[in-house]
């Protein structure tokens, strides 16, 4: 063993003829020896695969002039091979139209048939509707080609509603608690069981991810918040406009990564996108508004939960690996991200933030940087409004307040406590109790009692 191997072996280094790295990427190096791979490489198993060559082989003197320099964390796009068989585009070329509001070609007379790339071993992996051009979809929906075409905006300029009136949707705008505004989008009745038969039939029948728990039947906020009960640290993060981040060519990704040709795929993501109308009166500014000029879920939505969860899918599956990585436990409730785990992992959580960060932003999310959070045990730790210091529990200050309204309603009459003149208060204050009651059933037990003393006759 020469000198230069002997303090080559001291720093780590292997001697290999050849490496590869684990997305299967050669890793180019001028001399034979390569490093072995550091935790940042090999996250999720090598779904977040290393990006960096090795080094150069660091000579003695070198070593004892400088200390190593930290090597620069790169972070790669899930890799992801489509298994739908795509359709030669002259074969897409036809001289007739092949079906209603077909796509025109490139030279006069042709169209386009966008309705032969469907792939139906997916369509039957997940029991879904067989679909292949707008005529099926619209017989599927027991509705005319014309009124499907006009609940999509097919006809009309731009491609969009040309007033509030005339749109498909009912607008409201909502404060935020923390300053701004929120867009509420909600379907009006046609679209409204248009959505509802896509959600049933096709949304519904493929699985999210096992760490989502928002909108989901039989997980809840109470699901989201089991895992992180009794951990050392919380790290909160919350993403900025999570439903209108999601945009059309996203959309129509989904439905075609169902099995679904691409044209049922185009209709059935302007049936469950909005683009609100020009002339949309707003309480926000040009920049903000331009996020609702170009089509994408609508929060209100019928299938923008369920969309939403699909489109995280990947976000999912790569937080989930850097979670297992460092032995943290990860979730998502819509927009919610959190981390938790034991005390050996705090010496990395500048790194364990950076990751994620990297990650959400190279799956096209954006992170609020106002509602991170870093929680220790010694501090409240909540998800998704549940106290997990050391059990699922509601905050001491909600259930006090919800007590004394209770009380006060035994004591005062229910009217006296409807400060915000609550047109089902006594629905309201049955499903807060029921709350407590999930959560704790002792201390719901107590506010149970109380509601069942409150005189509702008066």
């Amino acid at each position: 063993m020469g000198l230069f191997d002997f303090f080559w072996r001291i720093f780590g280094g292997t001697r290999q003829n050849a490496s590869t790295s684990r997305s299967g990427t050669a890793v180019s190096a001028s001399s034979e020896t390569a490093v072995d791979p550091s935790p940042v490489e090999m996250l999720a198993g090598g779904l977040i695969p290393a990006a960096t060559a090795a080094p150069p082989a660091p000579s003695p003197a070198s070593v004892q002039e400088r200390p190593r320099s930290r090597k620069r964390i790169v972070i790669e796009p899930l890799g992801y091979q489509p298994s739908l068989i795509p359709t030669a585009p002259e074969q897409e070329v036809v001289r007739e139209r092949p079906y209603p509001f077909a796509s025109i070609g490139t030279r006069p007379g042709e169209f386009l048939d966008l309705s032969k790339d469907s792939d139906r071993r997916w369509l039957e992996y997940y029991n879904l509707p067989w679909l292949r051009t707008p005529d099926d979809l619209a017989e599927w929906l027991g509705i005319s080609i014309g009124k499907l075409a006009w609940l999509t905006h097919r006809t009309t300029e731009n491609q969009r509603p040309e007033s509030e009136s005339k749109g498909h949707y009912a607008y409201r705008w909502v404060a935020k608690r923390r300053g701004g505004w929120r867009l509420i989008e909600a379907p009006k009745l046609e679209l409204k069981l248009a959505q509802q038969q896509v959600l049933r039939h096709i949304l519904n029948h493929v699985p999210p991810h096992a760490a989502a728990h928002g909108f989901i039947q039989e997980r809840s906020i109470l699901t989201n918040a089991a895992p992180h009960v009794g951990q050392r640290f919380l790290l909160k993060f919350d993403l900025k406009d999570f439903y209108t981040n999601v945009r059309y060519s996203r959309v129509v990704a989904i439905f075609r990564s169902l099995g679904y040709s691409r044209e049922v795929a185009i209709w059935l993501a302007r049936l469950t996108t909005s683009a609100v109308p020009w002339n949309l009166k707003s309480p926000v500014n040009s920049v903000e508004m331009s996020k609702y000029s170009s089509r994408h879920l609508p929060q209100g939505g019928v299938t923008s939960p369920a969309l939403a969860n699909l489109s995280a899918f990947s976000l999912d599956v790569r937080l989930t690996g850097l979670a297992a990585r460092y032995g943290l436990k990860y979730t998502r409730y819509a927009d919610d991200l959190t981390f938790s785990g034991r005390g050996k992992a705090i010496p990395a959580l500048h790194e364990i933030v950076l990751l994620a960060r990297k990650i959400i932003r190279s799956e096209r999310f954006y992170v609020n940087h106002q509602k991170f959070r870093v929680l220790r045990n010694g501090q409240r730790q909540s998800v998704t409004g549940i106290v997990v210091n050391d059990r699922l529990n509601v905050s001491r200050s909600d259930f006090d307040r919800l007590k004394a309204i209770l009380h006060n309603c035994v004591r005062h009459g229910p009217a006296s406590q409807n400060r915000e003149t609550h047109p089902h208060f006594q629905e309201h204050l049955r499903g807060r109790v029921a709350h407590v009651l999930n959560v704790n059933p002792e201390r719901g037990a107590k506010l149970l009692s109380l509601f069942q003393q409150i005189d509702w006759s008066g």
